[in-house]
């Protein structure tokens, strides 16, 4: 008695960094072919997000900038080695991470929480950098006061 394994999709998220010099035609060729491989292991693409030129933390030989996108989808694990072994290949891909997510949570529910993370960490970026202004006001006050000002 054999046991074989059914392909089961499992949610996976993956960040990708493209080389900043990579023309729109070189982005979105790779994506459908990434599409097209999930779609050949009979998976399905939620969503594809470009979060635009950034400035990398850690530059990656001369580059400093990339362009950034983010997805979601569901695939068989095969799939994922595919979409890997793809993009090492691809000279304009820097960097990418695949993530498996948790089954239990929809797609659209994490994307829900991943957005409701995103406003809040700017919420918390901009109140920092307004408390930041605000000392430097008051030091800038402080010190005009002290000369006579």
């Amino acid at each position: 008695m054999e046991l074989t394994k059914a392909s089961v999709k499992k949610p996976y998220e993956v960040v990708v960094i493209m080389h900043p010099d990579a023309t729109v035609d070189e982005q979105k060729d790779l994506f459908r072919k990434n599409k097209a491989t999930i779609e050949s292991f009979s998976g399905s693409v939620f969503s594809l997000e470009t979060w635009g030129k950034r400035t990398l933390a850690n530059p990656i030989g001369k580059t400093k900038r990339a362009i950034y996108f983010h997805s979601l989808f569901e695939a068989d694990t095969q799939a994922v080695a595919e979409l890997e072994r793809t993009m090492r290949i691809n000279d304009r891909v820097l960097r990418f991470m695949h993530t498996r997510l948790d089954e239990r949570v929809s797609l659209a529910k994490y994307m829900e929480s991943f957005k409701k993370g995103l406003q809040d960490s700017a919420a918390r970026e901009k109140e920092r950098e307004a408390k930041i202004a605000a000392r430097k006001a008051a030091f800038a006050a402080a010190k005009a006061a002290e000369r006579g000002e």
